[in-house]
């Protein structure tokens, strides 16, 4: 089949099996195979996202600001001349995959260009996977070029940040990637693509995980990294949807993706089994610690606390199949991890307030999530996902405030963050006791003992939870002094309002 890609290749390994990718993976010496079968790479300097990297061309309705910030068509030509030079007459892997699990046209068709193996195994783990049919006719819709090996040494006079960069033309309907070798950059730089496209037809893009019970009740659970969206949707209870990435159009909720990409630091397969049984034969490591018998240190934050795996979702024997996809949501959860250890681990959140937590999006940044945060600190992401929105906060409020009131979704605030004092006094609310809390969200007995009204927040708590000490319901009963938590809490419900008015 012709391809035009602007340059001449040596060699084109186009959507190679896994097993061919194995192979590709061991000759170059990419990285190694654990004792669990699975594959585990290093991907150098670079173990987060670069966010202050992420660049547009002149974009009619990008939301231009401290995420989205635009170059002229000048650097764009440049880099892009760099990156077809770079492959010239290299050999290159070729993905072509789908964003969007459902079959019309809320669907993207991607390829993505790569010249390490390992990258497109990534892809082939974190996208739709089309079956051989789809393939012979796939025309992409969107495009990205990875050059990691490039930089941009001379970025100043580019308008760039540093010589890495990630840079987007929808209207070329292309990307490329120099500097960095991360493989979450081609997971979100399509997210964002997504997050451009599905709003502007009314369909509400999401940075949410997702699950459904054998009735078809489907929950949503909003949050950045480290608050918990994976290890929470995927549940022996319920059928998982997809942990990251989904769209709600007038059908219900659907994956965008076909993979799961988990955080793997301190992972328990006692707490965590559906996570440590992915980790196999296909799956994907990321900057883990290796010791000498090739079995996995899960413990060794010494490379970064960001380590990760991919896996394809077919993993999770637990799923929703054959299509990821839900009925519209009867619960909505948003995740935080509060550092300051004073918002209440789970809230009812009504209407006006459900809104006004979408915007905010509050958590805390977690060590090695991003390049440069080495330890948790307060953060604002409009949506539970500020970093990968491509147009204005209020457009995507707008969409889910419809939604909520069309399907009577109700909608909690759970905190997995501390309780009993900040981060470095108090202690991070153990992950059984946040199940527990899940569970009686979901299954609706949260609501049997009432709530009260917290005095800081202004949000309605559960007066009990069974099998949920009341100091962990209520905070401010597992601080040592009451007035310091009172005088805390007022702090960061001011940082609520401040940052609210922003939008």
């Amino acid at each position: 089949m012709q391809i035009e890609l602007g340059f001449e290749p040596k060699n084109i390994y186009r959507n190679l099996s896994y097993q061919e990718l194995r192979e590709h993976e061991i000759n170059n010496h990419e990285g190694e195979v654990t004792t669990l079968g699975a594959y585990t790479v290093d991907t150098g300097k670079f173990t987060g996202r670069s966010p202050k990297d992420k660049f547009f061309t002149p974009t009619d309705d990008l939301w231009v600001g401290p995420v989205n910030q635009e170059v002229p068509l000048s650097t764009w030509d440049t880099l892009k001349k760099r990156a077809l030079e770079h492959y010239e007459n290299k050999d290159i892997y070729l993905t072509d995959c789908f964003a969007g699990a459902v079959d019309n046209s809320n669907r993207l068709s991607v390829r993505i260009i790569s010249e390490i193996a390992w990258q497109s195994h990534f892809c082939k783990n974190m996208f739709i996977r089309p079956s051989d049919d789809e393939l012979q006719n796939f025309t992409p819709e969107f495009t990205i070029i990875n050059a990691c090996k490039i930089t941009a040494d001379d970025y100043e006079e580019l308008g760039l940040n540093s010589p890495v960069f990630v840079i987007f033309n929808i209207e070329e309907k292309m990307a490329i990637i120099g500097g960095t070798w991360y493989g979450g950059e081609m997971k979100k730089g399509i997210f964002s693509v997504m997050h451009y496209l599905l709003p502007q037809k009314g369909v509400l893009s999401m940075h949410c995980s997702a699950n459904m019970d054998k009735e078809g009740h489907t929950a949503l659970f909003f949050g950045l990294s480290g608050t918990g969206k994976t290890t929470l949707s995927t549940d022996p209870k319920r059928e998982l949807i997809g942990d990251d990435e989904h769209g709600w159009d007038d059908e219900g909720v659907f994956n965008f993706e076909g993979g799961c990409y988990a955080k793997t630091i301190r992972l328990n397969p006692e707490f965590e089994p559906d996570i440590y049984g992915a980790i196999q034969e296909n799956a994907l490591l990321e900057n883990v610690v290796i010791r000498e018998d090739k079995s996995i240190d899960f413990d060794d934050d010494s490379k970064t606390k960001n380590t990760r795996v991919s896996y394809p979702i077919e993993h999770i024997d637990n799923r929703v199949s054959p299509v990821s996809r839900g009925n519209h949501p009867e619960v909505i959860i948003y995740l935080c991890c509060d550092a300051f250890g004073v918002v209440p681990p789970i809230s009812r959140l009504n209407r006006e307030q459900a809104m006004e937590y979408f915007i905010l999006g509050y958590t805390a940044k977690v060590a090695g999530t991003e390049l440069g945060v080495t330890e948790p600190r307060p953060d604002f992401s409009p949506c539970f996902g500020g970093p990968f929105l491509t147009l204005h906060p209020r457009r995507y409020a707008e969409i889910l405030g419809k939604k909520i009131d069309q399907h009577e979704s109700r909608v909690y605030l759970v905190n997995t963050g501390w309780i009993g004092g900040p981060y470095g006094v108090g202690e991070r609310i153990s992950l059984p006791l946040t199940r527990k809390i899940i569970d009686a969200v979901l299954d609706g007995s949260i609501e049997k003992n009432g709530y009260f009204t917290d005095q800081s927040f202004g949000l309605e708590v559960p007066n009990a939870i069974e099998g949920v000490p009341n100091e962990v319901i209520h905070p401010e009963l597992a601080w040592d002094n009451v007035q310091h938590y009172r005088e805390e809490a007022a702090k960061l419900a001011q940082l609520f309002k401040d940052n609210h008015d922003k939008y």
